[in-house]
């Protein structure tokens, strides 16, 4: 079994910095791809930012130059560091990652529980 477990989320006010942290757990070989998406209300879940296991990363337009995606690859945890959060910033925001357990089998598309954001204006 594999888990994926975010924290860091909460109520900030506009302007504000939160850091979302996503641990992965389980009988994990390794762990490829790690990301970050996000659903606001209404909307459908989008790319927030990725890293890969050699530390290549990408961004979303919106969020280039105040978010900062990170992981430690020894605990198998990705960061979000967020600042000069907008209100527009407000949504679940969820944990991606593409695993191979050691058993061989590959979860290519497995996904956290979420953790909320709120940015107030």
């Amino acid at each position: 079994q594999v888990h994926l477990v975010e924290s860091g989320g909460g109520l900030v006010q506009a302007g504000g910095s939160l850091r979302l942290s996503c641990a992965a757990s389980g009988s994990i070989f390794s762990i490829n791809v790690m990301g970050w998406y996000r659903q606001a209300p209404g909307k459908q879940r989008e790319l927030v930012a990725v890293i890969t296991s050699g530390g290549g990363t990408y961004y979303t337009d919106s969020v280039k130059g105040r978010f900062t995606i990170s992981r430690d690859n020894a605990k198998n945890t990705v960061y979000l560091q967020m600042i000069s959060l907008k209100p527009e910033d407000t949504a679940v925001y969820y944990c991606n990652a593409d695993i191979t357990r050691y058993d061989g089998r590959r979860l290519r598309d497995y996904w956290g529980q979420g953790t909320q954001v709120t940015v107030s204006s």
